[in-house]
């Protein structure tokens, strides 16, 4: 994993964390059972994005 993805994985399990503290209440298993077609469209994306940048 590059430091740059680690960083951001880390940003938002705090944000997670921060949002919990703040009365929340977020389940992570929802969410993913609700959003996981668009992390898979956002994932391909920049991928595609990645793979053009390099020429």
């Amino acid at each position: 994993m590059k430091p740059s993805a680690a960083g951001i994985v880390l940003v938002v399990v705090g944000i997670l964390f921060l949002l919990r503290n703040f009365g929340f209440d977020l389940h992570i298993g929802q969410l993913l059972s609700t959003w996981w077609p668009l992390i898979l469209i956002v994932v391909g994306v920049g991928m595609l994005f990645k793979d053009r940048s390099r020429g």
